[in-house]
């Protein structure tokens, strides 16, 4: 992970900054599973500010790859919407962070309905087993996007983890997240 690029959202007076960061990230999943791409990550360099997460998403890569990524029109009809700066060398200076998916069981609801599908129970039945009180409050920042292999809309919760000195390598997901490879922050 050598380079990067950051795309930008612009000021929309019809979106949300935080809705039209959650469509990039979406159009960025579907071109990183048309490209079959487990070697770029993503990362949210301005996540600590207003609206969550920022309006800035850095995509880290080889320049080669994100070359590749840039080829087609895979923005569509956010083109405009988009500032996208070249592709550049990563300072020399950097930290390493890893950028992971985080996955709660928040939903007493949900996990009930789960519970009634696995164990053949009535509502009441999964209630009893499952109180309202095991729902918790999340300050994770999350996205709402669109999975490209189900078509449905869900959170996508995202973790900045500690800075580190070293760079770890792994592999990303089709979000451009990893639970063990770091991404240069800076």
């Amino acid at each position: 992970m050598d380079h990067y690029l950051d795309l930008r959202v612009m000021p929309d007076p019809e979106f949300k900054e935080t809705t039209l960061i959650g469509a990039l990230v979406s159009k960025l999943h579907r071109r990183l599973v048309s490209l079959s791409a487990d070697d770029i990550g993503i990362s949210l360099p301005d996540h600590e500010q207003e609206p969550p997460l920022g309006r800035r998403l850095r995509v880290h890569g080889t320049r080669g790859r994100l070359n590749e990524l840039m080829q087609d029109e895979w923005l569509g009809g956010m083109q405009s919407l988009v500032d996208a700066t070249p592709v550049q060398p990563v300072p020399d200076q950097v930290t390493y962070r890893p950028v992971r998916r985080r996955q709660y069981k928040t939903s007493a609801e949900r996990l009930r309905r789960r519970r009634m599908r696995r164990h053949g129970e009535s509502y009441e039945e999964a209630r009893q087993h499952i109180p309202d009180a095991v729902e918790r409050r999340v300050n994770t920042p999350f996205l709402s996007v669109q999975s490209s292999s189900t078509g449905q809309r869900f959170s996508l919760f995202i973790e900045h983890g500690p800075p580190q000195q070293h760079a770890s390598p792994g592999r990303f997901n089709t979000y451009g997240l990893s639970q063990d490879a770091t991404v240069p922050w800076f």
